[in-house]
């Protein structure tokens, strides 16, 4: 889609300086710029670039004033920085906006589905299944038997939702998201041969919630493994069964969660962290990436290492595990003073 330098300083609220009919059709960074691209400039570090640019239109601050002939149309604005992450937040908005239903795609029987529908082509929509207003489910997807899907939710191609399953609205759920697979439950007998325990619960995804791309969050053994609203979860994490995810609390990629462990609002958990099961969590607490948690967190925790010590202690160990070799060192020459001594007192 082409957009022009007098649609976009409209949508902006911003004034042309140049060809108000100049066509964009892609973004680039100012350095990259060429035919047809839109960028901006808002760093000063980046100035020399505005003259040597080859992209079509340049956003930039009304304080801006050019020192040497430019070739690109410019688009002066308040602030050039959040002007562009606007009209991103508006291209991406237009880059979405599809509906209707692509053939062939599969809809069982008893599926309600609100306005503005979008299904993507070879999708499978399970029965009962219900569908709020302006959901957009992309190709090759897989929605279970009695599923809820709220509002204005986005399930990307390749996502796979199991029966039973509740999303709420405002959610978006990346390529390849496995929502409601099995927990892993088995039980050992007394020949070590494990049976497979039933795992008939499901998951409930509260609104405004965003799950990266190979995410899999297991159903419930009983009950439900829910995610507040609010929640960010990057790409490749692992939810077990029955765990509780509280709002606005942000994970990042590589982390595994145990089963029925409870993580508060407002967390920050890093990548690539460890958390065993059936352990509480408090709101406001801090893990840093690579940390294994082993037990319950209080409120406002900030924790690092595995096993995961407090943030301060971590540092000040770190700072002696740096400097063991010359602590071995120093021992053992004071070993030797010692024994030296020893041997001269009793001599």
């Amino acid at each position: 889609m082409k957009f022009t330098a007098e649609q976009i300083a409209g949508i902006l609220d911003g004034e042309v300086v140049g060809n108000p009919h100049a066509e964009v059709y892609k973004l680039s960074k100012i350095e990259e710029g060429s035919e047809g691209s839109l960028t901006f400039l808002a760093n000063p570090k980046y100035l020399n670039y505005i003259y040597t640019t080859q992209a079509t239109i340049t956003i930039v601050n009304t304080t801006f004033t050019p020192e040497s002939e430019i070739a690109t149309t410019l688009i002066k604005v308040e602030d050039a920085y959040k002007s562009f992450s606007k009209l991103l937040e508006y291209y991406n908005q237009v880059k979405l906006m599809k509906s209707g239903i692509e053939q062939p795609s599969v809809l069982s029987e008893n599926v309600i589905y609100g306005e503005n529908l979008y299904l993507g082509s070879f999708c499978y929509i399970g029965k009962n299944v219900k569908i709020g207003d302006n959901v957009k489910i992309y190709p090759n997807s897989f929605v279970g038997d009695n599923v809820t899907i709220g509002d204005n939710t986005i399930l990307f191609a390749g996502v796979r939702v199991y029966s039973e399953t509740e999303i709420g609205k405002g959610c978006t759920i990346h390529s390849g998201a496995i929502i409601g697979s099995d927990g892993f439950g088995f039980v050992p007998n007394e020949e070590g041969i494990y049976s497979k325990v039933p795992q008939i619960g499901n998951v409930i995804i509260e609104d405004n919630v965003d799950i990266g791309s190979c995410t899999t969050i297991d159903r419930a053994t009983l009950g439900s493994t829910i995610i507040k609203k609010g929640v960010k979860l990057d790409n490749q994490i692992q939810i077990a069964h029955n765990v509780v995810i509280g709002e606005n609390t942000v994970i990042a990629s590589q982390t595994g969660v145990a089963g029925s462990t409870k993580i508060g609002n407002n967390c920050i958990i890093g990548g690539q962290v460890g958390i065993v099961g059936h352990i509480t969590i408090g709101n406001g607490v801090r893990i840093q990436a690579q940390s294994g948690v082993g037990k319950n967190l209080a409120d406002g925790e900030t924790v690092q290492g595995s096993p995961a010590l407090g943030y301060s202690d971590f540092n000040k160990s770190y700072v002696h595990f740096r400097n063991l070799p010359k602590i071995v060192s120093d021992i053992e020459a004071l070993k030797k003073q010692v024994t030296n001594e020893n041997s001269i007192n009793n001599g």
